[in-house]
């Protein structure tokens, strides 16, 4: 394996409410927001680790997937223990349905519920 030049601090997505979207992430992965400002929030298991960040861009144009014209950007895969019982919750805490296993956050980013692979520990308990 190489030597690191560096090693990853966030994943950030842009979006007109960072506190909002932060707020949906924190719901789905049961991360605590962990540091917020005015227009830059984070989610992460504590505040000394790497997690998802959220910029305000006051002029975000949300993908429309799977529109070219609109492109997706970023994806999250999101594991699941339970892909029947998820959807109804992810819908719960505000993302939109696009088709089959694959939602829409509050701004707009496609996420995909994947079924969890027999490697992985349970996600939930």
């Amino acid at each position: 394996m190489p030597t690191p030049i560096g090693r990853l601090h966030h994943v950030v997505l842009d979006c007109r409410d960072p506190g909002a979207l932060a707020a949906f992430y924190s719901g789905l992965l049961g991360l605590p927001v962990t540091y917020t400002s005015e227009d830059w929030v984070v989610v992460s298991a504590d505040d000394t680790t790497s997690g998802l960040a959220f910029q305000l861009a006051p002029d975000h144009v949300p993908p429309r997937w799977p529109d070219p014209a609109a492109p997706q950007q970023v994806h999250f895969d999101v594991m699941v223990d339970d892909i029947e019982a998820a959807g109804p919750r992810v819908l719960a805490l505000g993302a939109t349905r696009l088709r089959d296993d694959v939602y829409a956050d509050p701004a707009g980013h496609p996420f995909c519920l994947i079924p969890r692979p027999g490697w992985a520990p349970p996600v939930e308990g």
